[in-house]
């Protein structure tokens, strides 16, 4: 929250907003959208392929994007809160299965005629969610984990009998955002084109004055807020 911070090797490392690029749908460029399109980069899809989006925040959102964007036949979003639910489906869901009623994994299973899906990304950086991406992807599929898992010391456990006991040929990927000024401008366009507007995420605004309170919101996820923008001026 500096006022001022040095950004290293800036020609590689920075990229102008065009004069056409609100600065409210330029700032998704810098995390959200990176890291759910490196989430759906991850996923390897290829057209009309199956893939499942644990969570659908901010990033789990940006997944679902990109998802829809590598051409996706069916993407099977796992969200319980109605919100987000109604964005998952905006941003081009086609199917939304709440884990609060019922068993996640025997409904996507159930979804793909009992095979599992091509790919199964997780956004929300839970241990349960980590180890339902193998169980609901089948053998050769792959799982991209965007989500951090720094809150818990123990160990990520990998189901035995979904991973094949080493012999499924599953892929893992683990990854996060992507900075350079290429690839910020590549989704510069994507927003230009009209092919993405991550704005309807932005459910709520503040000054700076109350960053504060913004910060509890997002901590304690009040009043149904996924991304809060904040006004400096």
């Amino acid at each position: 929250m500096a006022e001022y911070f040095l950004v290293g090797h800036a020609r590689a490392n920075l990229a102008p907003i065009p004069d056409d690029l609100s600065d409210h749908r330029a700032l998704y460029a810098t995390d959200m959208l990176s890291t759910g399109f490196v989430a759906a980069e991850h996923a390897g899809l290829d057209f009309g392929e199956t893939v499942a989006v644990f969570a659908q925040g901010a990033v789990g959102l940006s997944a679902t994007i990109g998802c829809r964007l590598r051409g996706a036949g069916l993407i099977i979003a796992v969200e319980s809160v109605p919100p987000r639910q109604e964005l998952a489906r905006h941003f081009g869901a086609d199917v939304i299965v709440d884990h609060t009623r019922g068993d996640p994994v025997a409904r996507i299973r159930e979804l793909t005629d009992g095979q599992g899906v091509d790919a199964a990304i997780e956004a929300l950086g839970s241990r349960q969610t980590w180890e339902a991406t193998f169980r609901v992807t089948k053998p050769g599929g792959r799982i991209s984990n965007v989500g951090y898992h720094g809150e818990d010391p123990e160990p990520l456990q990998i189901p035995l009998e979904p991973f094949g006991y080493g012999m499924s040929d599953k892929q893992v990927y683990a990854g996060l955002n992507r900075g350079g000024r290429d690839w910020l401008n590549r989704i510069f366009r994507l927003m230009r084109t009209g092919k993405v507007d991550p704005t309807p995420m932005t459910t709520h605004e503040f000054r700076f004055d109350d960053i504060v309170k913004a910060f509890r919101m997002m901590e304690l996820k009040e009043d149904g807020i996924i991304k809060p923008l904040i006004h400096f001026d």
